[in-house]
């Protein structure tokens, strides 16, 4: 039978620290007997990594895939914790720790290319063995310098017109607005904007899709050290309306997107740094009779501020006062999904006016 029956790491429940905040907690340790000379000990490690295939020599007669990557480390802190006499009996103990993240962290983030992560590790150890070691992965959300600049700015709006042909020889044209009170927001929040289509056509407009996409540049090296590059984008967030816009109508349609809780923040390419983020809003009218579409595009900007740190002392100790009795068994299930989407909610108005052919 071995000696550690069980080790635990403690936390508030589905907890998501901000960069430069602090991280309160417990390690439990449950002994079936009394070990000597133990070595208890806890870690706050968040790593990034980010790796894809390249092909080279397209152009030749031959071509071969390199492997591109780069990582980064963003924080390692060990605490030992220190053992009466040197050794423990049977039964439980309790140690509590605290870490201070540093105060400039990207976000937890995860996609096919790029890992950014963040986690608690405890141990165990008796006589240069480890006996037991846990692992519990956090939600970090980062920080930006990002200042909104006036929020009593006049509301935002872009309009993108397009003639279409249908029908062999007839034309019209398509009017596409998107109108937002401001476009930075936290994560967390929610993001309401107003679109407006203006179909002058004898078609009717079935569908309208609306989409927040995330744009993630990536900086890796070959073995040779070789610098590149690489974007994806991918869908955040989206929803479709299924509507019956007239010919020669106006139809407005108010969407509101829930972003989650944790997003990295709005950023350019600095030196060191491994990836990159930016977001864009886009309203799309698909026209099948047309074999064409309408595409209205809005950047978005995600931003988050530093707690304060006596707020932040405190928040977090109400929180471990409330789990403290507990033992976090579901620790495996806090890596949220975070590029699942939300549930938005869609209302369409329609608009009486109507317009000539």
């Amino acid at each position: 039978m071995s000696v550690v029956k069980l080790i635990e790491i403690v936390l508030p429940k589905d907890a998501v620290y901000q960069a430069g905040s602090c991280i309160k907690g417990q390690v439990v340790l449950t002994l079936n007997s009394t070990l000597v000379d133990p070595i208890v000990k806890v870690e706050l490690v968040g790593r990034g990594y980010v790796e894809w295939n390249e092909e080279t020599g397209a152009s030749r007669d031959y071509s071969r895939d390199i492997i591109c990557n780069n990582k980064a480390d963003y924080v390692h802190k060990t605490k030992t914790f220190s053992v009466t006499d040197n050794w423990l009996s049977a039964g439980s103990h309790t140690f509590d720790f605290h870490f201070n993240l540093p105060p400039r962290l990207p976000s937890t983030f995860t996609s096919k290319t790029g890992h950014v992560f963040y986690f608690l590790q405890t141990s165990c150890m008796g006589r240069e063995h480890i006996l037991a070691k846990k692992r519990t992965y956090l939600l970090v959300q980062g920080t930006s310098d990002f200042h909104r600049e006036n929020t009593l700015q006049n509301p935002l709006f872009v309009e993108t017109e397009k003639k279409v042909s249908y029908n062999c020889c007839s034309q019209g044209t398509i009017c596409l607005q998107i109108q937002m009170e401001k476009n930075t927001f936290v994560p967390g929040e929610r993001v309401v904007f107003t679109t407006e289509i203006n179909n002058q056509t004898s078609k009717y407009i079935k569908t309208v899709i609306f989409a927040l996409y995330t744009h993630v540049r990536y900086v890796g090296f070959t073995p040779k050290a070789e610098r590149r590059l690489r974007v994806d984008s991918s869908e955040l967030l989206r929803q479709e309306a299924n509507t019956q816009i007239t010919p020669f109508n106006t139809t407005k349609i108010v969407s509101t997107f829930n972003l989650p809780l944790v997003l990295s923040v709005s950023s350019d390419m600095q030196d060191g740094e491994i990836m990159s983020t930016q977001y864009e809003l886009v309203s799309t009218v698909h026209l099948p009779w047309s074999l064409t579409s309408v595409k209205a595009k809005i950047p978005i900007i995600i931003t988050s501020s530093p707690l304060d740190s006596d707020s932040c002392q405190l928040q977090e100790g109400n929180r471990l006062q409330n789990t403290c009795t507990r033992l976090a068994h579901d620790s495996g299930r806090r890596h949220a999904d975070l590029n699942g989407s939300s549930h938005p909610h869609l209302s369409i108005l329609e608009d009486s006016r109507r317009g000539g052919a």
